[in-house]
């Protein structure tokens, strides 16, 4: 244990992820489409328990917000793909379902008592100091979320960390010691950055097509739905003096100003009249597609139709979410608001993806060789440069002295030192997330004189990940998992 500390103590990455309901604000991030087949509800089983397409938005969204976090909101959906992010939020979501079936088979539960208590506790729940049922629902309105699945998804989370509290080790003495050495260590070092700059790819067509046709399934079309669809614009319903009254007093709530204070019907009168004029349009468009469903629309109203991918999608991206579900058995969408109008939409067909030409694909197999290339040519150069190499030198660093290394910002800082410190290698390099390497060598190390005091905490946290590893390979091995969705 003590000389697999000494060797991993930096940086160790937590296996099961506890599934925290921390959505407010988040909002949602798209994660492509798929093709579900009979599955439709569920994009994998693990044992009896299914993870359902929100499960699995949600653990992106999370994820993602996380790494847009490090990256000091400079992460996209580029960045995503090539983190594999959405193959994480997957596998966390497998381990903590895996846990989930355990309690299952031996019955466990939180009470709804504990799961009370533990909403009661959540601030953003609160008003004036104390838990209010009704900010309560209206948060989660807010965040698209009925009370039955943010309960569940408590419970969920609660009852996983429960379990995995259970396998929570404590550090002995001697544990304790050997990390407080580890973490007083110091390392002065030399160090140069390449950057893939240093090196020069040739892309020829006569390199690149062969490339091409040896990953062509790797540059596929997005897949187009062609629609019919119906614009109902929303236009003055000249609503009478009464219906404004009764609509304001019944909605008086939806009329707040700057502080949070109800507005008289005077200062609100316009907002009032906007709002029945969407509701009369809304009315409408129901009227409408009820009349499309049954072919008895009136002649006179105008069908357009448009065909859209998700490159060229002039919707959001929950109602292009909702149409890539359409079908031809179910291929009408209720009346959705868009800008100023209310749309229904029928899906008329669908065409799949299919392998780009070379000629489409051109730029981006350009792109992904010469990334390649620049990546493969860059080791190469840091392989052979590792033991001879003039850099900038260092004072004494630590693993947290990310900015002491003048040409690393603070994320590439920390990456770095948490992988040089990790590496028992005096001459080396450290190829970095984004494409650049560090050349390293350690000219001198010392161990200060200091006593870190708290370490037991981050000793019995690697032993806990430790032996949930151990558990989650138990696990997978006693509850089969079915992914159901291409792609993942």
């Amino acid at each position: 244990m003590i000389s697999w500390m000494q060797r991993h103590r930096k940086y160790l990455v937590v296996t099961i992820w506890i599934s925290t309901i921390a959505f407010v604000g988040a909002g949602f991030v798209g994660w492509g489409q798929y093709s579900y087949g009979d599955k439709a509800s569920a994009i994998a089983k693990v044992g009896d328990i299914s993870i359902t397409q929100r499960n699995f938005q949600q653990a992106y969204s999370r994820l993602y917000g996380q790494y847009n976090q490090i990256f000091q909101g400079n992460f996209d959906e580029a960045k995503a793909k090539e983190f594999g992010l959405q193959q994480q939020a997957l596998k966390s979501l497998i381990d903590s379902t895996l846990i989930l079936n355990l309690a299952k088979t031996y019955q466990l539960e939180v009470s709804d008592e504990d799961l009370l208590e533990n909403i009661k506790k959540q601030n953003y729940f609160f008003k004036d100091g104390r838990f209010n049922k009704e900010i309560y629902k209206k948060v989660l309105s807010q965040n698209k979320m009925s009370m039955k699945e943010y309960e569940t998804d408590t419970k969920n989370a609660m009852l996983t960390k429960k379990i995995l509290e259970l396998f929570k080790a404590e550090a002995t003495e001697l544990e304790n010691k050997a990390f407080n050495a580890g973490a007083n260590i110091r390392d002065k070092i030399t160090y140069k950055v390449l950057t893939p700059n240093a090196v020069n790819i040739t892309s020829t067509g006569d390199i690149l097509k062969p490339y091409w046709e040896s990953n062509r399934f790797s540059y596929m079309t997005d897949p187009q739905y062609t629609l019919e669809k119906i614009n109902i614009h929303i236009t003055p319903s000249n609503p009478s003096q009464s219906e404004i009254s009764e609509y304001y007093k019944a909605n008086k709530h939806n009329f707040k100003d700057a502080e949070g204070k109800i507005r008289t019907l005077e200062v609100a009168k316009d907002d009032v009249i906007a709002a029945l004029d969407d509701k009369a349009a809304n009315k409408t468009a129901l009227k409408t597609y009820i009349a499309f469903k049954k072919s008895k629309l009136d002649s006179t109203i105008t069908i357009e139709t448009e065909t859209i991918d998700i490159s060229n999608n002039p919707y959001s991206a929950k109602i292009f979410d909702e149409i890539t579900k359409l079908s031809p058995l179910k291929p009408y969408l209720k009346p959705r608001k868009v800008n100023d109008s209310y749309v229904v939409i029928k899906l008329l067909s669908v065409k799949d993806s299919e392998p780009k030409t070379y000629e489409a694909a051109k730029e981006e197999v350009k792109k992904k060789y010469v990334s390649e290339q620049k990546r493969f040519k860059l080791q190469e150069l840091a392989e052979n440069s590792k033991e001879n190499f003039t850099g900038t030198t260092t004072d004494f660093l630590s693993r947290d002295d990310v900015s002491k290394i003048d040409a690393l910002n603070q994320a590439e800082s920390t990456e770095f030192l948490g992988k040089m410190f990790q590496s028992e290698d005096k001459h080396g390099y450290i190829a970095l997330n984004d494409g650049n390497i560090v050349l390293y060598a350690i000219l001198e190390q010392k161990m200060l004189d200091e006593s870190i005091t708290d370490q037991a905490s981050s000793v019995t946290s690697i032993k806990s990940q430790i032996l949930n590893r151990g558990l989650v390979k138990i696990l997978e091995e006693k509850y089969p998992t079915e992914i159901f969705v291409k792609g993942l």
